[in-house]
């Protein structure tokens, strides 16, 4: 039987940190788009994105579990194809007006401030949001730290 390329990746990165457990974590990319995930993914291999936010709403929606602490995931490129692993260290679930400046530079992204944090991730679920509710100032997200 012929492996998946998350399997076969997995296998390597198993070779690489053989404390790493047997069964391949979940695998997903970060945002929306092949374009959002390829840039992500550029920032956590750089080092510079060691954080992450989800609307709640849409976790829910789509059945999607939440993150834990310790929990290992494979990160996807733009095209489908593993690039990377991450160990979940921290999760908070808070409303979107309330994510710390802290969190937003953890995410790297524009030039790391609160406000443009805002207005990447409004722009973001308004967009592209699962739940009917779509974007409020409200809304709970969970801010993962990896």
């Amino acid at each position: 039987m012929r492996e998946s390329p998350i399997d076969d990746f997995w296998v390597r990165a198993r070779a690489a940190v053989p404390t790493l457990p047997a069964a391949v974590p979940e695998a997903w990319a970060f945002g929306a788009t092949a374009t959002d995930a390829d840039a992500l993914l550029s920032l956590v291999l750089d080092g510079t994105k060691t954080g992450t936010a989800s609307s709640l709403h849409d976790c829910e929606a789509d059945g999607d579990a939440l993150p834990e602490p310790g929990q290992l995931s494979v990160i996807l490129d733009g095209s489908d194809l593993p690039r990377a692993v991450i160990m979940t260290t921290a999760v908070e679930i808070v409303p979107f007006d309330q994510v710390s400046a802290e969190h937003a530079y953890s995410e790297g992204e524009g030039d790391r401030t609160l406000g443009a944090w805002r207005a990447i991730h409004e722009s973001f679920w308004r967009e592209y949001s699962q739940d009917p509710r779509g974007f409020s100032a409200d809304m709970p997200i969970v801010c993962e730290r990896f």
